[in-house]
């Protein structure tokens, strides 16, 4: 069985689903860098391009980026970095406004294994600045990848992933947003894997659904 195939056939799929939605469903294209340049230490960079519709009315873009140390070998990251946030929110009368944002973060991750399943837990901390705003926000992101045509997560594995990520302010009004996915990824190799699938986005009083198709590149410096 072909797997790239599958995985193309579910990337295209993504794409004419999320063009068949209302305009409360989006769609999000994120790329992914974790570089090693030493035994220890890595260089994460990151882009996000987010639409209110499948393309073209733009909700947010990003660019994050830092440098990390793994505590353990190849595992237990501390890292500290810097994103630039721009969006472009409509307000009740339906038109676009923008903002800024600059954020300072810090975070830590640790990986578990269990047979075939792979966890990831990232705890981040982040300061944010917003125009003359000043907030502070805490973040907890659960991933869970397993692998279903090999035992590993190695070259040619097809995978199941499941995300949850909820987000709580340090002030009043504490409940951000909660944000859970599912899809389905391809591993090129044992450094590059796409992935597409569906998130819903929990926001106080409401929630929004997102289509996702990511990419990732963890290849060495």
């Amino acid at each position: 069985m072909n797997f790239r195939a599958i995985i193309t056939s579910l990337i295209v799929l993504t794409f004419f689903s999320a063009t068949a939605q209302d305009a409360d469903t989006g769609m999000w294209f994120t790329y992914f860098g974790n570089q090693k340049f030493h035994k220890k230490w890595n260089f994460h960079n990151e882009v996000q391009y987010r639409n209110y519709n499948f393309v073209g009315d733009l909700e947010q873009f990003m660019v994050r980026t830092g440098i990390g140390y793994d505590i353990t070998e190849n595992n237990n990251n501390a890292l500290v970095g810097y994103a630039y946030v721009h969006s472009e929110p409509y307000n009740a009368a339906g038109e676009k406004g923008n903002t800024n944002e600059h954020r300072i973060f810090e975070q830590f991750i640790t990986k578990q294994q269990f047979g075939r399943v792979n966890i990831l837990h990232r705890y981040r901390f982040e300061q944010r600045f917003i125009g003359d705003d000043y907030k502070m926000r805490l973040r907890y992101f659960l991933s869970v990848n397993v692998p279903l045509n090999k035992k590993v997560m190695d070259k040619h594995t097809i995978y199941a992933s499941a995300t949850n990520e909820i987000f709580i302010n340090t002030k009043e009004n504490h409940y951000d947003r909660n944000r859970v996915f599912g899809g389905l990824g391809y591993c090129f190799n044992k450094f590059v894997r796409v992935e597409a699938g569906y998130m819903r986005q929990f926001l106080p009083g409401k929630s929004r659904g997102q289509f996702q198709v990511m990419l990732f590149n963890n290849l060495p410096f």
